[in-house]
């Protein structure tokens, strides 16, 4: 036997705390929950913002106004430049994309923006365009298709 495997399982665990074993023991009677109210009752849990039951400041904060923040709709956005990976004559739709690693899900909607240049001829399907990537297009001798 060694010292070290001696010390090495002798801090290992620790006992539990025995409440409510006398006065002797430190931890008696009330069992260190203090003397009445809600901390001392079975079950009680404060939650995060608790204010001691005072209204909360959250609570007093006026609400106001209106968000349209759960209408709004997300696009995946693909620049111009990144189709120069397509063949020239190909159809790029958002099955393409998502195969290629431009997006992520070809089921959500899909804009074109125009930054970078263009310079195949590719007929593009997409949700929505802005205007200068459509000019691209356009001028590089391709196609606009709304999806």
């Amino acid at each position: 036997m060694k010292l070290d495997e001696i010390l090495a399982s002798a801090g290992r665990y620790k006992d539990r705390k025995r409440r409510g074993r006398g006065i002797g023991s430190g931890r008696g009677k009330t069992s260190g929950r203090g003397h009445k109210g809600y901390g001392a009752r079975a079950g009680s849990i404060r939650h995060l913002g608790f204010e001691g039951g005072q209204t909360t400041a959250i609570a007093g904060m006026p609400k106001r106004g209106f968000s349209n923040a759960n209408f709004r709709k997300s696009y995946q956005i693909v620049n111009v430049a990144s189709l120069e990976k397509f063949q020239a004559g190909s159809r790029v739709d958002a099955a393409a994309l998502a195969q290629a690693g431009l997006i992520d899900d070809a089921d959500k909607a899909v804009k074109i923006l125009g930054n970078g240049e263009l310079t195949r001829k590719l007929t593009v399907v997409a949700d929505k365009f802005s205007s200068l990537a459509a000019e691209k297009i356009a001028k590089a001798g391709g196609a606009v298709e709304q999806a």
